[in-house]
């Protein structure tokens, strides 16, 4: 990766992920190979969708031939960042940063290269190394007197906690945030060679105030780069589901949960998303492009989108199983393919479906299946209706369609020991549970 390849600005750029950008910033990459970093949350023992565009354009720069350092904020953890947020955070311990840093690196490298033989290696760092040799007197005469009050207090971050609509106002811990985030930018300044911050766009103050403790402390120049925000087209919060954060760890999010996410973009989220979220060129996303819009009920940059990032994020192998599982859940598979999946998939595909219960015992004297559907359980509200949807072939089991009423239900019918399926027409499935 050491070789500069490309423009890093102009990437980013086209992929529209730029949002704020230092004067001399570009020209200054052009010039020669440097170093930038990201700071990441360790708040939590894994890295969310919402950490992606971060992810990437560290991606970027080290395609492009510079060294990405990836900031772990273990002392600013401890206190809480206020950029768009209304309320302080909860604090965290250090033994719990450290469990939570070593588990977002290994998520991290999936995506940079940490070998150190290479001259543009990743780097991970976590600036609790450094803030926790400054006692409070070292930082106030240090740090402190190089950044006015005014110049903290004309920061957006500062002026939406402490205006005239806040109810919370900011705490002093908050409000030294900037001046914290600052130090790890001089300090990898000072010791990594590093002239570049990026970030999101809330990230701006704080990463300027960084390049001006640079520029007043030590005379040199700093630079910053910032990404939008990212939204839905339809305006609400990307990254959030019903359940929650959509997260890169497989225990936290499954693989076919995540790769069902990026399936459901719209298609105007889709166009976008495979820019920011994705390494593939230009050309083959125009191409990409073209092709959806011929035929877009193929959604083909949803599928495009969704196994690019379960690759990336999770395996190939993961990528078939999801695959294999959206087929089942839209009426393709079959008995054997619903035997050959785990049960936490099985489970994931067919949530929120009703669900059923019935005694291992019942099956042993076998049921009829229009008992099985009306009296058993209330898949169907009479028998007519179950004798009427059979007759129509409208009934399935296991995904094999029921041709007579007078077909008996018994254990041969129970799935990996435990679950019988039962699908009516093409979408309204029905779980039921052997206990």
């Amino acid at each position: 990766m050491a070789k500069k390849s490309k423009n890093f600005v102009e990437e980013l750029r086209w992929r529209g992920m730029i949002h704020d950008i230092m004067p001399g910033t570009e020209e200054f990459l052009l010039k020669e190979s440097s170093t930038a970093y990201i700071g990441f949350d360790p708040t939590a023992d894994s890295l969310h969708i919402g950490h992606l565009v971060s992810v990437m354009i560290l991606r970027h720069f080290q395609l492009a031939g510079h060294k990405p350092i990836a900031l772990l904020g273990g002392a600013t953890g401890m206190i809480g960042d206020p950029s768009g947020k209304s309320e302080e955070r909860n604090l965290l311990s250090e033994a719990t940063l450290n469990e939570n840093q070593e588990a977002i690196k290994k998520q991290l490298a999936k995506f940079l290269d940490f070998n150190e033989n290479s001259a543009n290696s990743a780097e991970m760092v976590n600036n609790y190394d450094w803030m926790k040799k400054f006692s409070f007197l070292d930082f106030i005469r240090e740090i402190g007197k190089h950044i006015t009050v005014n110049y903290m207090m004309s920061k957006d971050s500062v002026k939406k906690r402490i205006g005239e609509d806040s109810k919370t106002g900011m705490s002093y811990t908050e409000f030294s945030y900037q001046l914290v985030q600052a130090t790890d930018f001089l300090e990898l300044y000072k010791t990594k060679k590093c002239r570049l911050q990026m970030g999101g766009s809330d990230q701006w103050g704080n990463i300027t105030t960084g390049t001006e403790l640079i520029r007043r402390k030590t005379g040199g120049e700093a630079f910053a780069l910032t990404c939008p925000l990212i939204t839905k087209s339809d305006g609400s919060k990307f990254g959030k589901t019903e359940g929650g954060n959509v997260w890169l760890d497989p225990s936290r999010t499954s693989p076919y949960k995540f790769y069902q996410f990026w399936l459901n973009t719209s298609d105007d989220d889709a166009g976008k998303y495979i820019k920011i979220f994705t390494a593939l060129g230009k050309n083959e996303i125009e191409a990409l492009s073209e092709e959806h819009k011929d035929a877009p009920h193929l959604r083909i940059l949803q599928k495009r989108l969704a196994k690019e990032l379960t690759t990336m994020v999770h395996s190939a192998e993961d990528v078939q199983t999801s695959e294999e599982a959206s087929r089942i859940l839209f009426g393709k598979g079959t008995k054997e393919s619903l035997i050959k999946i785990s049960e936490s998939d099985f489970l994931n595909i067919f949530e929120g479906v009703p669900r059923f219960d019935i005694n291992n015992s019942d099956l042993e004297n076998r049921i009829n299946i229009l008992d099985f559907l009306a009296v058993h359980t209330s898949i169907c509200a009479s028998k007519g209706e179950a004798r009427r949807l059979i007759k129509s072939g409208g009934v399935s089991i296991n995904k094999e369609r029921i041709e007579d009423h007078d077909k008996m239900i018994d254990k041969k019918n129970i799935l990996n020991s435990k679950y019988i399926l039962i699908q009516i027409g093409k979408k309204k499935y029905s779980l039921i549970t052997v206990i």
